[in-house]
């Protein structure tokens, strides 16, 4: 950090970040000075910058110039355009590098996991009750409130609870379509996920989404690991909760009979996060968590980027990385369909950032996207997803996903993640059951101002800590909550209501 208090990130850049609020006449860089007041975690000219010329930071061209803008300036929405036509190198694979095992000195990592009998590993071990339909939600959330109420848990103590998943979708839908693909892939995503030891899928009995059409397209058994029964084949609601009360009941001793075990950290399926960004978000916390999935990655994990909305304009950092043409193609082609979703909706790209994004430093979804790529780290891209389909591969790898954040976890938890990282700058408030949720914070007010929701400060890397050791210290955060320590927003009771599946056709 120099003493004018403001960040160069690139010797190609126009712009330097500042890390305090700066008066006007405060040093800039150089002999460059602040025309006017400048807030934290924003953007500073510091060369004269005509009207149409790129904007750069980190190196890459966050937007274009809207009117000239004279080094001192503080540049952001006023003479700033997105510019969104320029020309992306997309390079497929020319940055793929072979798998990178452990460097010399690493050793082999591990966790405390739940080994489950399909051979994949949990971080936690959950009851779940899901809904086929919002019209069965009130019946998920009275069964759970019962077993709350009556105490039994309490004689279970390696089960971490009982979970309600309900949710808004299930019928006034097509049965069959893109829509309806998305809703049946989460729903069975979650209904087999690791964490849980076993589900109870409750329906309503005339919905659109069947829960015998769900049992077949998957070969689901019912037994001591998956229940169903649906209202109105039991005799409405009051004998649905009792049903539904006692299937929990007798699901307890066998969920009760997992135990921890030391397992490799290649069983550990990470999910990437962040929300409620800020200027600092891509100097801070994305790349020191960039640093921690590279670290996984090595050690044999996986390592899931999300939120195609927020790599619009950077995706060409992933192309390069992608290890074959056709996996960096599908990226390319996920952004086009969202440029085309987004246009059908009366959208557009740059809607993103939102209000609190901007009021924090992020001027463009080019400039978000650049910081938010950084949490993917460096290694090699393995594959790319669609929304909540299962992992089947190891390492670094992309899901097509909503920027929305309880949308976007929804489907990476629904493909296997067992456990989340989430960096924030403004302060976003989440969690998320059955996988635990730890919050990076990306400055040090932040830090501050809310301990009760953050687990770790990144702040303290425009201070002088490095991005290494900052990622080895979220590394090993993600190993000890994999192990059982329960994160902040655990402590706090977040995930009851952060079950969001993406809801993309029409409501009919």
């Amino acid at each position: 950090m120099s003493v004018n208090k403001t960040l160069r990130l690139n010797a190609q850049d126009n712009v330097v970040v500042t890390v305090a609020d700066l008066p006007a006449g405060s040093p800039a860089e150089g002999e460059v000075v602040t025309a006017a007041r400048v807030p934290r975690g924003h953007k500073v000219a510091v060369r004269p910058i005509p009207r149409g010329e790129p904007i750069r930071k980190f190196g890459q061209i966050i937007g274009f110039a809207s009117s000239d803008i004279a080094p001192g300036e503080w540049v952001h929405e006023k003479n700033v355009t997105m510019g969104e036509d320029f020309e992306r190198d997309y390079a497929f694979a020319s940055e793929a590098r072979p798998p990178e095992g452990l460097r010399p000195g690493e050793v082999p990592a591990f966790f405390e996991g739940f080994r489950r009998a399909d051979g994949r590993v949990g971080t936690r071990n959950y009851i779940g009750i899901l809904s086929s339909v919002n019209c069965s939600a009130t019946v998920v959330d009275y069964v759970a409130d019962t077993i709350e109420r009556s105490g039994i848990l309490r004689d279970y103590p390696g089960i971490d609870g009982v979970v309600p998943l309900p949710h808004g979708q299930g019928c006034g839908m097509a049965g069959r379509g893109e829509a309806f693909d998305v809703l049946s892939r989460t729903q069975w995503g979650y209904a087999s996920h690791p964490n849980f030891s076993a589900i109870l899928l409750v329906g309503l009995g005339c919905e659109v989404f069947q829960i015998p059409r769900m049992k077949d397209t998957y070969g689901i058994a019912e037994g001591d690991h998956f229940q169903s029964l649906t209202i109105q084949e039991i005799g409405g609601t009051r004998k649905a909760v009792e049903a539904g009360v006692a299937r929990i009941r007798d699901m307890l001793p066998f969920a009760a009979r997992a135990k921890r075990e030391p397992v490799s950290a290649a069983e550990l399926t990470l999910a990437l996060q962040c929300g409620g960004s800020d200027g600092y978000s891509g100097l801070t916390a994305n790349p020191a968590l960039g640093v921690a999935a590279d670290m996984l990655v090595r050690h044999g994990g996986t390592a899931i980027l999300s939120e195609t909305p927020e790599i619009y304009g950077a995706e060409h950092l992933l192309t390069r990385r992608a290890e074959s043409v056709e996996v960096g193609q599908k990226i390319v082609d996920l952004i086009h369909w969202w440029e085309d979703y987004t246009r059908r909706n009366g959208g557009e790209m740059n809607n993103n950032p939102s209000p609190g994004n901007k009021a924090g430093g992020l001027t463009t979804i080019l400039e978000k996207s650049l910081g938010a790529v950084a949490k993917g780290g460096n290694s090699t891209l393995r594959g790319v997803y669609r929304y909540a389909e299962r992992i089947d591969r190891k390492g670094f790898v992309y899901m097509d996903t909503p920027g929305y954040d309880p949308v976007a976890a929804t489907g990476q938890v629904a493909g296997g993640a067992n456990i989340l990282c989430f960096t924030t700058g403004r302060g976003s408030a989440y969690g998320c059951k059955p996988v635990p949720s730890i919050k990076l914070a990306t400055n040090s007010e932040l830090y501050a101002r809310m301990p009760d929701d953050m687990d770790i400060n990144c702040g303290d890397i425009v201070e002088g800590v490095s991005l290494e050791e900052k990622g080895r210290a979220i590394f090993d955060t993600v190993l000890a909550v994999a192990s059982g320590k329960r994160s902040k927003s655990e402590e706090l009771g977040y995930g009851r209501n952060e079950f969001v599946p993406w809801q993309i056709g029409a409501v009919m």
